[in-house]
């Protein structure tokens, strides 16, 4: 297994998912995963804020967070029948529940969190099931409509938090939207010029800076620091916060939220299957299955231990791609660090104390790439005029409930909780409008052609890419298809076993795309291995033998029948 796992690594990647890195080099590894994951945990500490707890339990709610991430850091990589993608891509606390939770804990406080946190990561364990037969309902646009409005009610909350009660005629209030600005100036400044480390701890970097002029500004007073001295070094969580309680007004932000975490999850897990193999040709369902699962029971475990929802991590995946480290074994130090940190009261007081213009800047940092993930993930496929209305139209209904949500008055009172957030009246409106707005798209496509005859190419060109924007195909796979189909046909008619016109089908269902190229005439010669270069010239049978070698060679997969004089030749694409 270790050579093949030698022999397919990119020459990027240092240490491979199944190599065993020197102990330093784990250590210093899960140290530096460790600082990335911890800049999120301001998330719980916000929660706490919310919730209005005092300083002991939101510190004990970062704490069991941490706990509920050293479990799903290890379920990811250790491979247990349907659970682990066996890659190390491990969670974070996510936005995708911290948005929901906010909902949550103005309802019913912490334990109602809890509660819905679980049956958020129970519902995305069962999601990990199916994610076959679902994938349809949850194409690309959507789940990008869905981080995008994420993205933008991040912002807009970090915008409330920073100019909280702001009155610019008073000098306290006009100091602490100074503050805001001033932290966020830094923590843009620190990742636009910042190099190595400095870039990529810039939230963490910033938030200490704020930390230190929000002191000197008198924004924390004494008596916080001297709370945060007096805490002992080591000490068991506090567990006053603990309770579970649910919700059924609140089952559609949280499965929202559950479907988000699932689709990121799948694309972690993908783009750490292409890290460690060169020769990568398309996603292994299998381990993203496993993956899914694993990041379910992480939040799963965490709504019940009473912590944060979790979620897998893309700027974690991302580190492993810098540093050419994707050793699973370094999810043991990460965890064995984490649960460490986890008995250390001050790192959770210190969160919890954090000043709204320091938590206002943090969040409107975090929220601009987020949203632009969110616009990337949905411009990943064509669009055509149908999907440009989905995603639109679904934009417009989440911001008009963000600008003004006495809009929802005009719903009955029971409703009102369950869509009084941008997030789900958008993805709400997306799913409905593609599930409708679907009706008429034709699953297969057909054009006749006539080959080596004037303007073939341009019109084979753009069939396709009609075809892919009515079907929100991804853009890289009809431009492999477009490619194919030219030099197919250029190749079919070169070696002349056409008889008049050509036909062309096209068909798709979201899983793949398959060219069905039809023809009377004899079928040409699709050969697994190159011919050699004597055959090639020798006669005019190698070049044909070439000529199918690469018909096949464009296509992930490729089949010929015929029957009576009718040629078939279908080229399939994994989408």
């Amino acid at each position: 297994m270790a050579a093949r796992a030698a022999r397919h690594r990119p020459p990027n990647i240092l240490y491979g998912v199944e190599d065993r890195p020197p102990l330093v080099v784990n250590v210093l590894s899960g140290l530096q995963h460790v600082g990335l994951m911890s800049v999120f945990l301001m998330y719980p500490a916000l929660l706490a804020q919310a919730a209005g707890a005092p300083p002991d339990i939101g510190a004990s709610l970062v704490s069991m967070t941490m706990i509920a991430l050293a479990i799903g850091t290890l379920l990811q990589v250790i491979r247990m029948g349907p659970v682990g993608s066996g890659y190390l891509c491990q969670p974070i606390s996510s936005v995708v529940y911290f948005v929901p939770s906010l909902l949550a804990v103005k309802q019913g406080g912490l334990t109602l969190v809890f509660g819905m946190t679980a049956a958020a990561g129970l519902l995305e364990v069962v999601l990990a099931r199916g994610l076959g037969r679902l994938r349809a309902l949850f194409p690309a646009e959507i789940s990008g409509l869905v981080v995008l409005l994420v993205g933008i009610t991040t912002g807009s909350v970090g915008l409330r938090t920073a100019l909280d009660d702001v009155d610019l005629s008073s000098t306290a209030n006009s100091h602490q939207l100074g503050l805001a600005l001033a932290t966020l100036a830094l923590m843009v400044a620190l990742n636009v010029w910042g190099r190595g480390p400095v870039r990529m701890f810039c939230m963490l970097l910033g938030m200490a800076g704020g930390y230190v002029a929000a002191w000197l500004l008198g924004a924390i007073g004494d008596s916080e620091w001297e709370r945060v001295a007096a805490a002992p070094a080591i000490a068991l969580p506090a567990l006053g916060h603990l309770g579970l309680s649910f919700d059924a007004t609140l089952a559609i932000p949280f499965a929202i939220a559950a479907v988000a975490a699932s689709l990121k999850a799948m694309g972690n897990v993908t783009t750490c299957q292409k890290l460690n193999d060169a020769d990568w040709v398309r996603p292994d369902m299998r381990s993203i299955g496993r993956g899914v699962a694993a990041d379910g029971l992480g939040s799963l475990i965490s709504g019940l231990l009473g912590g944060h929802g979790l979620n897998s991590s893309t700027p974690v995946v991302g580190l492993s791609n810098a540093t050419g480290i994707t050793s699973r074994s370094v999810a043991w130090p990460v965890a064995a660090i984490l649960l460490g940190l986890a008995f250390v009261p001050r790192i959770g007081l210190v969160l919890s104390t954090m000043p709204k213009a320091v938590v206002g800047a943090a969040l409107v940092f975090s929220s601009t790439f987020i949203i632009v993930n969110g616009i990337e993930i949905m411009t990943s496929r064509l669009l055509d005029v149908r999907k440009t209305l989905v995603i639109g139209t679904a934009i417009v209904f989440g911001l008009a409930v963000e600008m003004n949500p006495h809009l929802l008055r005009i719903l009955p009172t029971a409703a009102r909780a369950a869509l009084g957030s941008s997030i789900v009246v958008g993805t709400l409106v997306g799913l409905l409008l593609n599930l409708l707005l679907r009706i008429g798209v034709r699953r297969t496509a057909t054009i006749e052609v006539e080959p080596g005859a004037p303007g073939t190419a341009e019109a084979l060109e753009e069939f396709i890419e009609a075809q892919g924007a009515a079907w929100g195909a991804r853009r890289d796979v009809i431009e492999r298809a477009g490619f194919n189909l030219a030099q197919s046909i250029e190749t079919i008619a070169s070696i002349g076993v056409v008889n008049g016109v050509l036909e062309v089908a096209a068909s798709f269902d979201e899983f793949r795309l398959d060219l069905r190229v039809s023809y009377d005439g004899p079928l040409p010669e699709l050969p697994d291995k190159r011919p050699t270069n004597e055959e090639i010239i020798a006669s005019e049978e190698g070049e044909r033998r070439l000529a199918g070698f690469m018909l096949r060679r464009l296509a992930d997969r490729v089949s010929a029948s015929q029957k009576g004089a009718r040629s078939v030749i279908v080229f399939h694409f994994d989408h």
